[in-house]
């Protein structure tokens, strides 16, 4: 019997954070949310990411079978510098996904250079603190069109039936500018809005409302720049007719914001 497994949409929190006592301390909830994850879904035989931190101009796939690390981020004490998430790639499930994008019209190429990048490396030590399962990540589209990133959920899905489990891996708000007391009305408002959306839309409804996310109350508060919002499309995308669930909410973190994850998934 094949087994389609859910796709989430999680918030990553900031950084290094999972190498930091003191930030992993503030993050419990997320720590928390994230080390359940892999009970609520069989085994998976591979992890795809589609990370925040990784832009091109075509859809760009990890294919080296031993990534590297990308320390993406500044100001942090010289240990989270040093830090290695040692899971496998998958080469095979790279070709395999080239030509699932390929098929589907979309621009896409391999990647033999590119290492884990911390949208990726800081949750899955949380969620898989072994490094042992397969790992692989797919870029976002310069642009930044939900359209063209919902068809990259779309092309994607048969994975779900592979064993291979989709993570749209981005922030539910983010404005470094407005972290703290001024973040927290357009954090709360932007919030109400994606749980009216995906958990209380009907999927027809949730896609129409999620192609004009820029109509949304505080919209752009909430992201100036959509790239920490996007995974969420390719994990709906990827799971377009299934209900949604919010699976981790926190109304105070960064000093006051309120941040969510979701997860999708045909059995709910």
């Amino acid at each position: 019997m094949t087994t389609t497994l859910p796709t989430y949409f999680i918030s990553h929190g900031g950084g290094p954070w999972p190498y930091m006592d003191s930030m992993r301390e503030a993050m419990r909830g997320l720590a928390t949310a994230l080390a359940d994850m892999p009970r609520q879904y069989p085994a998976p035989k591979a992890i795809l990411v589609i990370s925040a931190h990784w832009e091109e101009n075509a859809f760009s796939v990890m294919s080296n079978p031993h990534p590297g690390m990308l320390y993406d981020y500044g100001g942090f004490p010289p240990h989270t510098y040093k830090v290695v998430y040692p899971a496998p790639g998958a080469p095979e499930l790279a070709v395999r996904v080239q030509g699932l994008l390929a098929a589907a019209g979309l621009p896409v190429r391999l990647d033999p250079q590119r290492g884990f990048d911390h949208g990726t490396f800081s949750p899955l030590v949380v969620m898989y603190p072994d490094a042992d399962v397969p790992l692989l990540q797919v870029s976002l589209k310069t642009g930044l069109d939900p359209a063209v990133h919902i068809a990259l959920g779309r092309a994607l899905a048969p994975l779900r039936d592979e064993g291979v489990l989709i993570v749209g891996s981005g922030l539910s708000y983010h404005n470094l500018r407005q972290f703290g007391p001024p973040g927290k009305a357009p954090s709360m408002a932007f919030d109400q809005w994606l749980q009216d959306t995906v958990v209380a839309a009907s999927p027809a409804e949730r896609e129409a409302r999620l192609l004009d996310w820029a109509a949304a109350p505080a919209a752009r508060i909430a992201h100036p720049r959509e790239e920490h919002l996007l995974p969420l499309m390719v994990a709906m995308g990827a799971a377009e007719n299934d209900a949604a669930t919010c699976v981790y909410h926190e109304d105070n973190v960064f000093g006051g914001i309120t941040v969510s994850s979701f997860r999708f998934d045909a059995s709910q």
